[in-house]
């Protein structure tokens, strides 16, 4: 696909086209046309068909077990107001408000009440999303590791009776396509949005994670906070003119009062780590079910040829948490929300010497320690055994000092010694 210079002049080959929404039925056909084949690959059964059966399971996620605690009324949320009920889920949830992305493109169920004057705010912890438009719902996607993500979405409660949280069905419209291998997992898309609404153009939308580059990044996203990452489709939305994208100006706070959320920011930092926890749980989910099948039609075996993908899956992996291919931040760095850095730093898992693969860099790229933090969540320790102790096998060998692999060269003797510190300090089996 040809990538967009910042000019925002389209390449001859490729001309614009709307990006309108299409009925339930035109939904529902690209969906079934598009589990017909994924990724090159023969045929799998759907997320809901045996051997994944996703409707059929109980969901052992966080957010389902909140949601039960506070149909219980174990769980008490403040609705004095939209931004107190905000306020009250996101710290019932441990989720910082100083995680909040702004984004104003219309990729969501509520996209007639998003908007440049209207964006929607986007919170997060390791496992729990939240998304929250004033005046609209708030939606939910939970990990869980068996099922991937779980849905929710309801309606910001105006009395004090309890808030009707539903699991959505609609989500997987979107959130389990081709575009993610057929499985139910997170979306996220670089958009250029149109004066009125709607999209102009779209792009990024099969590439995911740490790897993509800054200058295909953030389209339809607020940014701020102190960086110095320049090329990028942030703050911005267009207009078509002559069979070009004229960019417009979108200053975050210039068509919206911050007052209307949590906190006054859409900071850098909180996107970076979006991003990658992004392309780190697309990929787990899509190896967990890919896996799942394989010993399915082994009978709890892998086959040769199975046994072989299950390596792909792992290398795959084993390279995303090794942060190989990260886009390097240009010179100066990014600064970071004091805030977010802190209570991010909360959940650290600290080797005897203090140190944490939740340690930033922000220099030249995001973490100190190239090694994900997510794999000490329970999303990624519930994997199925085949494939988590393949991953681990070749995490040894990519960290193992004495070896000398090409693919890894990007890291120093030093680093590995501190990241295999990390780990038998803070993961159990490692």
């Amino acid at each position: 696909m040809p990538v967009r210079r910042q000019s925002g002049t389209i390449p001859a080959n490729r001309q614009p086209t709307l990006v309108v929404q299409q009925n339930m039925s035109q939904w529902i056909s690209v969906f079934l046309l598009g589990a017909t084949i994924a990724f090159g690959q023969a045929v799998k059964p759907r997320f809901t068909d045996p051997p994944h059966n996703y409707w059929q399971r109980t969901p052992g996620d966080a957010f389902s077990k909140f949601a039960a605690r506070v149909k219980s009324g174990q769980v008490k949320l403040n609705h004095t107001s939209e931004k107190a009920f905000v306020h009250s889920l996101l710290r019932s949830l441990d989720i910082s408000p100083a995680s909040q992305m702004l984004v104003f493109s219309t990729t969501s169920l509520q996209l007639s009440r998003i908007s440049v004057r209207n964006p929607r705010a986007l919170y997060f912890n390791d496992h729990t999303y939240v998304g929250y438009v004033p005046r609209g719902q708030i939606e939910v996607i939970s990990m869980d590791p068996e099922m991937g993500g779980v849905f929710y979405i309801f309606d910001i409660p105006r009395t004090a009776a309890l808030p009707n949280i539903r699991r959505s069905t609609r989500c997987m419209n979107c959130h389990a396509g081709q575009e993610l291998g057929r499985v139910p997992g997170l979306l996220i898309k670089s958009v250029v949005s149109g004066p009125n609404g709607g999209s102009l153009d779209s792009f990024r939308q099969e590439t995911s994670g740490h790897g993509v580059p800054f200058k295909e990044r953030f389209g339809g996203w607020h940014v701020t906070g102190v960086h110095s990452i320049k090329d990028h489709w942030g703050n911005l939305h267009g207009e078509l003119i002559a069979g070009d994208i004229k960019k417009i100006p979108a200053p975050p706070g210039r068509y919206f009062r911050w007052a209307k959320y949590p906190v006054p920011t859409s900071d850098i930092l909180p996107h970076l780590v979006h991003e990658h926890q992004f392309g780190f749980v697309s990929r787990v989910v899509k190896a967990v079910y890919d896996t799942r099948y394989y010993l399915h039609v082994g009978g709890g075996k892998l086959s040769p040829a199975h046994a072989a993908e299950v390596a792909k899956l792992a290398d795959s992996l084993a390279h995303y948490i090794l942060f190989a291919d990260e886009a390097s931040l240009p010179a100066g760095g990014v600064g970071g929300d004091p805030t977010f850095k802190a209570a991010f730093a909360k959940r650290a898992r600290k080797s005897s010497a203090g140190l944490s693969l939740r340690d930033f860099d922000l220099r030249t790229r995001l973490f100190k320690y190239r090694c994900s933090y997510m794999i000490h969540t329970p999303f990624f320790q519930g994997m199925p055994p085949t494939l988590k102790t393949a991953i681990y096998q070749r995490l040894r060998r990519a960290l193992d000092p004495s070896r000398s692999d090409p693919k890894y060269a990007y890291l120093p003797s030093g680093e590995k010694a501190a990241i295999n510190r990390i780990l038998q300090a803070t993961l159990r089996g490692w």
